[in-house]
């Protein structure tokens, strides 16, 4: 299934992508995508509806970030060895995390916001995991019966709030529309294989990131297991498993976002991503 949430910021409501192309409501049939929703039950609710009787949705309405509840934003950093190369640094012995705030999620298809200050904003697009049932020391074996589903998600940076200044890289990363989680929560079960996913991204119409779960360092059963022995995962928490080579911070020279540039990015099977890059008033 590609499960969505539409309407305004803040009043999402549940929904189902059909395979005819329309919009379906679920809120009907559950409050949220969220919670017990997410638990493989709770999919499987949904699974047995009949699309055909659910309410249409108008096409051009807007979409929300397609899971709701997240407590957890967590990123993987350096997850790609071609990516660890162009940003100087090595790979590492252990996945490297870090969290970026829940306030920086937004829709699939809302702005880019560059924050005051900034000069470095940059792009990342990568492949977003959603917890659906609690994990707490899962081995690698069993992590995959706790994913509900894949995403795209666009791991916006500000590289100097990340890198130059004194501290740890959250506040890089946690800028407002600093997330963009969307459009569809694919459900695990249309994923054949999450370690061979094309992934790419474009500015202004130019393609800069180009690559493929294939050369990820650490794969998402190992980051479930992984994460799951310092926290415990609870449904709708997202775990962003890293980006590809092609991030303007790898350029030479270094290329950042600035107002009115158009990013897109999308995965295959999982869908794509427009935004409008504006400066924050």
């Amino acid at each position: 299934m590609k499960l969505l949430r539409y309407g305004p910021a803040g009043a999402e409501k549940p929904g189902l992508l059909h395979t005819d192309g329309s919009i379906r409501d679920l809120s009907g049939l559950v409050p949220d995508l969220a919670g017990a929703v997410l638990h493989p039950d709770g999919l499987a609710r949904i699974a047995a509806a009949d699309p055909d009787s659910l309410p249409k949705v108008a096409g051009d309405t807007r979409l929300g970030p397609c899971v709701a509840g997240t407590g957890k934003f967590i990123c993987i950093g350096l997850n790609y060895a071609d990516h660890a190369a162009e940003s100087g640094m090595d790979v590492p012995p252990e996945p490297v995390i870090f969290m970026k705030a829940t306030s920086a999620i937004c829709g699939p298809n809302d702005p880019i916001v560059i924050p005051r200050g900034s000069e470095k904003t940059d792009w990342e697009v990568e492949l977003a995991v959603i917890i659906g049932k609690p994990a707490k020391y899962v081995p690698e074996a069993e992590a995959m019966d706790h994913v509900a589903g894949y995403a795209v998600a666009n791991d916006v940076s500000e590289r100097a709030f990340q890198t130059e200044r004194a501290g740890q890289w959250t506040k890089g990363k946690s800028c407002d529309n600093f997330g963009q989680i969307g459009p569809w929560l694919v459900t695990r079960d249309e994923v054949a294989d999450p370690q061979d996913l094309q992934l790419w991204l474009t500015v202004n119409g130019e393609k800069v990131q180009n690559g493929s779960t294939r050369t990820m360092v650490y794969g998402v059963a190992h980051v479930v297991s992984y994460l799951s022995q310092f926290m415990t995962l609870h449904p709708g928490d997202v775990i962003s498993t890293g980006t590809p080579p092609g991030v303007g911070m790898g350029m030479k020279p270094p290329r950042y976002l600035k107002p009115g540039d158009v990013v897109e990015l999308g995965i295959d099977g999982l869908g794509r991503q427009r935004q409008d890059v504006v400066a924050d008033c």
